[in-house]
Formats: C-alpha cells, sequence, structure tokens
C-alpha cells in the first residue's frame, strides 16, 4: 500500500502567502519561500503552490516565487495558476516544479489536459477542481458543480462527469477543492472526495476544510484520498507536519516517517 501524503498549500496573491474562506476576505499571512522550506523541513511529502489571481487576472504565473521557492525544497512541487499552454506548463517545470496543475484553463479547453500528458507525462498534470455543492439538476446529477476562476464562474459542468473527462484525457492526478468547506476548519467535505474516488482510478488529493489531524485521517480513510492538502492548520501553527502525520499514523494511516 502507497503512503498517503501530506501536502500543504500555497496560495500566493501579489507574491505573498494568503488564505481565505471560501475563497473570500483572503489575508496576508507571510513570505511563500519560508514555509515552503519550514514545512519540507517538517516533512511534508510535497508542496503546492498557486497563484489564485493568476487566471483572474489573465496573466502568467509569477516565476521567480516558483524558482525561489524549488531552490529550497528537494521534494515534489506542484505549481498552478495562470497556466493555459504547453509553453506555459514548460516554462513552469523549467522553473523547478515536478508538476503543473491546471483549473481554469482545462476547463475551458480539455485539450489541454490532453496536450500536457502527451508532452510531458501523465504523472506530470494534475487538474484542479473547484466545486460547489448545488441542487441536483439535468447539468448537475451529482449535486456538484465546477466553478473557475478562483470561485468567481459557476460553469454547469457536473464534477464527477468532468473528473471521468479529465482521467480520460490523460490527467495523472486530481486535486478536488470543496469550495464550501474551503478555510472553514471544519472538515473536508467526504462525500465529494469518496464520490470523484469512486469515479477514477488515478490520485485524487482531498482539498479545503481542514483543521485537525483527524480531519486529514478521515480524508484519506472514509474518504479514500490519495492525499491531504492542507493550508489553514500549519500556516497559522495550530500544528506541525510532523504532528499531524503523528497523529494519522496513530490512527491506522500509512504515511512516511522517516525523519
Amino acid at each position: 500500500m502507497l503512503s498517503k501524503r501530506v501536502i500543504p498549500c500555497l496560495d500566493v496573491r501579489a507574491g505573498r502567502l494568503t488564505k481565505g474562506i471560501k475563497f473570500q476576505g483572503n489575508v496576508d499571512i507571510g513570505d511563500p519561500v519560508e514555509s515552503a522550506r519550514r514545512y519540507y523541513e517538517e516533512g511534508a511529502d510535497e508542496i503546492v503552490f498557486y497563484d489564485i489571481t493568476a487566471s483572474a487576472e489573465e496573466r502568467g504565473i509569477f516565476l521567480d516565487v516558483v524558482e525561489r521557492v524549488a531552490s529550497q525544497i528537494f521534494i515534489p512541487f506542484s505549481v498552478g495558476g495562470g497556466i493555459s499552454s504547453v509553453a506555459d506548463m514548460r516554462a513552469v517545470l523549467n522553473a523547478g516544479a515536478e508538476k503543473v496543475s491546471i483549473n481554469s484553463a482545462a476547463v475551458r479547453n480539455p485539450d489541454l489536459v490532453a496536450d500536457g500528458a502527451a508532452a510531458f507525462g501523465s504523472q506530470a498534470i494534475v487538474v484542479g477542481m473547484d466545486v460547489l455543492c448545488v441542487p441536483v439538476s439535468e447539468s448537475t446529477p451529482s449535486g456538484y458543480e465546477i466553478v473557475i476562476q478562483g470561485g468567481r464562474r459557476r460553469m454547469g459542468i457536473d464534477a464527477i462527469e468532468w473528473a471521468r473527462q479529465c482521467q480520460e484525457l490523460g490527467a495523472g492526478e486530481l486535486c478536488v477543492n470543496s469550495i464550501d468547506a474551503d478555510g472553514t476548519r471544519d472538515g473536508y467535505e467526504l462525500t465529494l472526495t469518496r464520490a470523484i474516488v469512486d469515479a477514477v482510478s488515478i490520485p485524487v488529493i482531498a482539498s479545503g476544510g481542514a483543521g485537525a489531524p483527524e480531519h486529514m485521517y478521515d480524508a484519506v480513510s472514509k474518504g479514500g484520498a490519495s492525499a491531504a492538502l492542507i493550508a489553514s492548520i500549519v500556516h497559522y501553527g495550530q500544528y506541525t507536519i510532523r504532528q499531524c502525520k503523528e497523529v494519522m499514523a496513530e490512527k491506522g494511516a500509512k504515511v512516511r516517517l522517516t525523519w
């Protein structure tokens, strides 16, 4: 059995680490480079970096920040935000990332997933999914809808069907973020996580809502996720990566504890 991963997420705006609740009210909470180094030293399995306003502002990602983070860590590093072409992917990978995460651009142009997988391999392509719980309808029979542009634009696309399509196009991994749970620290949206895990055979990262290590354990056990993405609980010093992993291990999850 593969170890379950713990992945701190660095949401970056204007080159600074930021955090909000349900994609709103973001505040500056520090230097992403310093945070990435600290999480690496604490035992994070990967780091995810999102330039959260790049897509909405229709600009490229801040490659200088990507390069600075990559220089400080020696674990897999995934980067997203403002990536809308194979050339953008290449630039991010050349800046030091191992994976690219595409979200809004993939919804607008699904061929981008296939083109990226053909150019760099499926293992380098993560599709980020921002998902809102909605009434069941003909277009969203699962009750979960895809939203793009950092939570600003609802697409009328069913999240479960989109997950299946992304796998068929060649995505190597899905990062599923519940907008409803994001930043609340009340736990992951396990129904959503499990539904997507059951719909695909590629790894699924649970994102949005972690407030305690027990929530992370629930995401990888009840939710079936391959990894738990975290932000607030480590950004604000509530727990360290090591403390999170120790609790998960005590509850029975297989995690990397080799430090």
